[in-house]
């Protein structure tokens, strides 16, 4: 596979949140890194945090408008979406949608870095509402 085609096989493992696919696509120590700047490496750990994020936002959803390839960096520009669950419900008052831009490291045919790039604001006043409730 191209590296783009990677980076895309990881896009419709996430969109389908399918765990197994996506730890089947990252190297061994992978490397998420949040808009924050946090990093989290290791294919195990990564596995359990997504597990929990669609546990979250079991509706999350990255839409893909652009893409750039170079070399082993595929540069992917879009929106991501959601619901954030509250008591075992997907409310409408709960849902965001933001741009959103991703830095994605292929590898042997692997995703090695998962890099993400956008304003979580709404997410956390969200997750602050919810939290208040």
């Amino acid at each position: 596979m191209t590296t783009l085609e990677v980076a895309e096989a990881f896009v419709e493992a996430i969109n389908s949140s399918d765990v197994n696919h996506m730890t089947g696509l990252m190297t061994s120590n992978h490397m998420f890194v949040d808009a924050d700047g946090s990093e989290h490496v290791g294919k195990d750990q990564m596995s359990l945090g997504w597990q929990n994020y669609f546990a979250l936002v079991p509706d999350f959803q990255i839409e893909i408008i652009d893409r750039f390839e170079r070399e082993d960096t595929v540069v992917l520009l879009g929106w991501a979406s959601g619901t954030i669950m509250q008591k075992g419900e997907l409310k409408p008052k709960n849902q965001w949608r933001v741009p959103a831009a991703w830095r994605v490291v292929i590898e042997s045919d692997h995703v090695a870095v998962w890099q993400l790039y956008t304003n979580q604001h709404e997410m956390h006043e969200i997750l602050k509402r919810i939290n208040a409730d």
